[in-house]
């Protein structure tokens, strides 16, 4: 039988996983709402 516990204590997590969750968690792009909340704020400015 397999030890669960036992192989989750040896997992390690691919270097592409690490990559990919370092690109993820510090990239700085707003998202939709901030893109929204951007466009009223420059029609509010314009007298739109």
């Amino acid at each position: 039988m397999i030890d669960f516990e036992e192989e989750i204590k040896k997992f390690k997590p691919c270097l592409e996983v690490e990559d990919a969750e370092d690109a993820i968690y510090n990239n700085n792009v707003p998202d939709v709402t901030d893109l929204i909340n951007k466009i009223l704020e420059d029609a509010r400015k314009s007298g739109r």
